[in-house]
């Protein structure tokens, strides 16, 4: 027997079909303007998409991310962080790509199952690419002043990388 979660997107898609059929809606002709509105809204994000692309292009190929990790080292061998998931740490708010390249990586060398991996697969979890993310989300209603929400969304991943470690090391291991 399928599982009833099986049923349920179809079941609401049924709904939605006979409630705008009872009220004598033209379905395909709304259907044809949101998917106009969100073409519209797509080509609107296409410059914002190109910068942030190439801006993580630049970071990767210029060496910065090594370059951080190599900064990072000290403090994470006195803290007694792995520093192998310094890069994963600093790529992740950036690109979610990049730090799933980063993620297979870890898992390649160190297995998924070992500190390293389990630190990496929480970090993965638990935070979000914050810059493609406000750079979408704000680009595409036109916001300019984002205000606290880059630090507030900096702060979070920083909690959540800190709470992977803890946990990890902590509850885990």
């Amino acid at each position: 027997m399928q599982n009833f979660g099986f049923y349920v997107v179809p079941a609401i898609i049924f709904l939605i079909i006979c409630y705008a059929l009872s009220q004598k809606t033209p379905i395909f002709n709304e259907f044809l303007s949101g998917a106009e509105e969100g073409f519209k809204s797509t080509i609107s994000l296409v410059p914002t998409l190109v910068a942030l692309v190439t801006g993580i292009s630049m970071l990767k190929a210029s060496g910065t991310l090594e370059i951080f990790s190599s900064v990072l080292q000290p403090i994470c061998d006195f803290l007694k962080i792995p520093p192998q998931i310094a890069p994963l740490a600093l790529m992740r708010p950036i690109s979610g790509s990049g730090s799933t390249a980063l993620l297979d990586n870890i898992f390649t060398h160190y297995g998924p199952d070992s500190l390293i991996g389990t630190i990496a697969s929480m970090i993965m979890g638990s935070t979000e690419t914050t810059f493609y993310t406000l750079t979408v989300y704000f680009g595409a209603v036109k916001i300019k002043n984002t205000r606290h929400a880059l630090f507030c969304s900096v702060l979070a991943d920083l909690c959540a990388i800190i709470m992977a470690i803890l946990v990890s090391k902590f509850l885990v291991f």
